[in-house]
């Protein structure tokens, strides 16, 4: 963070950070305020985000706690408005960052116990806003290439049962129950829709690597 600004702006962006983190401190429930108030602000810096985020800002904030090996990260990351809202009306939360939040504690069976949100002036300035979680050091997913057949199905089970329960958490279970019925017609349309989708996919690559190799666009490549 310190390498955004001079030294005379460190002192102040600091003050800020500190208030940012009282704000994100309030839409906490108290037990979980108790909890963050053990810990201490140290340093924050950028976080490159994923190709969902691009040109979104992120940032991992260090907090530390009772010693050296007490370390709480966590992730700031900039909430945008829905992209729905051009279709429907605007969002009935005034910061998009508990949008986001809200709609994770909806969906989720269990939420990060420290997920919050706050608006926050970025080091340019803008107004933004923000949600706030846990950064966690480890990820886990499985390589579905190398799956068996039977072991694909119990993976797609898998990924249905979870998808399903969040629609039903979220939206009108008996609804979406009734709508599906109990023949196979919704998901043969799914599997065909599926495929469809692939096979555009391949089609949108082909053409992107065609207007590249012709000069139509501009691209870089070995970036890492």
């Amino acid at each position: 963070m310190r390498e955004l600004v001079s030294e005379e702006q460190a002192q102040e962006l600091e003050e800020r950070i500190l208030d940012l983190l009282g704000r994100y401190r309030e839409s906490l429930t108290g037990d979980r305020r108790h909890l963050l108030d053990s810990y201490r602000f140290v340093e924050m810096a950028r976080k490159v985000v994923g190709v969902g985020s691009v040109g979104a800002h992120a940032w991992v904030v260090l907090m530390m706690g009772r010693d050296g090996q007490d370390p709480l990260f966590l992730q700031a990351k900039e909430a945008e408005a829905s992209v729905l809202e051009r279709y429907v009306s605007k969002s009935e939360f005034g910061n998009h960052g508990e949008r986001v939040v809200e709609g994770q504690w909806l969906m989720q069976a269990s939420s990060d116990i420290l997920l919050g949100w706050l608006p926050a002036l970025g080091v340019d300035r803008g107004k933004r806003h923000f949600y706030v979680r846990q950064l966690w050091d480890g990820k886990r997913s499985i390589e579905i290439e190398t799956l068996p057949p039977e072991g694909l199905a119990i993976y797609g089970r898998v990924c249905g049962w979870t998808l399903a329960r969040a629609h039903a958490r979220s939206g009108d279970r008996i609804a979406i129950g009734s709508y599906l019925g109990k023949g196979k017609t919704f998901d043969r349309a799914i599997a065909e829709f599926s495929e469809r989708y692939a096979d555009q996919n391949e089609l949108d690559y082909g053409m992107l690597t065609d207007a590249a190799k012709s000069g139509r666009i501009e691209v870089e490549t070995d970036l890492i």
